[in-house]
């Protein structure tokens, strides 16, 4: 499928370059968080100006960018200012309107486009187009079943027990965590879904886990795509809380399947922009286990952010370069890293009361990066930032990485 996007030949839009009308080369995104952020800077590094719509007067991409249009991603007025300022569009975050994707893309390049965002907001049809891509990627989803109605839900109890214990997702708005219930009984099942509210959602079978990864890659209006190793992913309460990224970081057999699995479905949808696709790494019998798609998202992610310290091309750099048009390089990691979250819960002691973290100690560590989001105010399960390390071996990268994480309080210490 296409990508939604009315571009079909995309013209490059170089860094530095004037428009007939004197107006600098300047790329927009939609969304004004720490990913818009972290992109705004790659795309400023390169020579653009940068554009930013969020409603939000404090959001960290708008306090830094060159234009800021502080209104709603649904404002007609807005986006024609942002499509007025810009020569190419991305968002940051996959909730913003598809159908403002759309009216975007009426009249300039927008990556990714309408129609694969709107499929990532919605799980039941990221779910099929998952088994759709599985010929090709050779890795298909969990096993599920959709609950929209109440006659669906009686048809799971009676006849997919298969599915039990699950977890049922709502199929729109559900990130960290959110809008999940587990479930071991079909009472409980009927339970879940009501708290939800009723509203679609997809009753995914609960399979033995035994690590999470993801691969991000880029591809580009001409088709090419380059991508990152696998990545593997500690979660703490639905939360990334710790990344490893280094060589041997799981078994070489299983990230080539995911690197092969996640580029397959970039071109099973014809994407264009860095696209993030999770996995599941489940124990099947087999000596390294076997391989379980979990979700994606159309934007850099979380996990990539040791991209910026660890590797010669950040996903950020990849991101501006895909929606510009230019050639997209195969990235090169350099160093072993090991990337840390760092969320509001670190600004406060165990009594409750708000305490500066120790940064003096933690940045006198060899190898740290940290990466503040320019967020004001701190709060419990708030993503404020991440700290990565980097250093000449794994060994020595995992050492850092304890002692800062002990310094900082943070969880997952015991997974480093």
């Amino acid at each position: 499928m296409n990508d939604g996007s009315h571009v079909t030949a995309m013209t490059p839009v170089f860094p530095g370059s004037v428009d007939a009308a004197g107006q600098p080369a300047t790329l927009g995104v939609m969304g004004g968080g720490q990913l818009g952020r972290m992109f705004v800077h790659a795309a400023q590094r390169l020579g653009y100006f940068t554009a930013v719509l969020d409603p939000d007067a404090q959001s960290p991409a708008g306090r830094v960018s060159h234009h800021h249009i502080q209104t709603g991603y649904d404002d007609p007025a807005g986006l024609v200012q942002l499509a007025h300022l810009c020569q190419a569009i991305t968002t940051e975050f996959e909730n913003v309107p598809a159908l403002a994707l759309q009216t975007l893309a009426q009249t300039r390049p927008v990556a990714p486009g309408a129609a694969v965002v709107g499929i990532a907001q919605n799980r039941i049809e990221e779910k099929a187009h998952f088994a759709a891509c599985a010929a090709v990627s050779g890795v298909s989803c969990a096993p599920y079943a959709v609950i929209e109605t109440p006659a669906q839900l009686q048809a799971v109890q009676a006849e997919r027990s298969d599915l039990l214990p699950g977890i049922l997702k709502t199929a729109r708005m559900g990130y960290d965590g959110k809008g999940q219930v587990r479930v071991k009984t079909a009472g409980e099942l009927a339970a879940a879904w009501a708290e939800l509210g009723g509203v679609a959602c997809v009753l995914e079978k609960m399979l033995p886990l035994t690590a999470e990864c993801s691969v991000l890659v880029a591809r580009g209006w001409d088709g090419r795509v380059v991508s990152f190793a696998p990545q593997r992913n500690v979660h703490v309460n639905g939360i990334l809380a710790v990344t490893h990224a280094y060589d041997g970081n799981m078994p070489s057999a299983l990230a080539t399947r995911a690197r092969e699995a996640a580029v397959a479905v970039a071109h099973h949808l014809g994407y264009v922009g860095v696209l993030c696709v999770e996995f599941f790494v489940v124990d099947d019998g087999s000596e390294h286990g076997g391989l379980v798609v979990n979700e994606m998202a159309p934007r850099p992610h979380n996990s990539g952010h040791y991209t910026l310290d660890a590797c010669d091309v950040s996903q950020f750099d990849l991101q501006v370069h895909a929606m510009a048009g230019l050639p997209l390089p195969q990235p090169r990691q350099h160093s072993p890293a090991i990337m840390l979250n760092l969320l509001g819960d670190v600004w406060f002691a165990a009594s409750g009361q708000q305490q500066d973290p120790d940064w003096y100690s933690v940045l006198r560590l060899p190898g740290t990066h940290l990466h503040l989001y320019g967020k004001v105010q701190a709060r419990a399960g708030r993503k404020m930032g991440h700290l990565t390390i980097t250093g000449p071996d794994v060994a020595s990268v995992k050492t850092v990485a304890q002692q800062a994480a002990g310094l900082l309080g943070l969880p997952g210490l015991d997974a480093i």
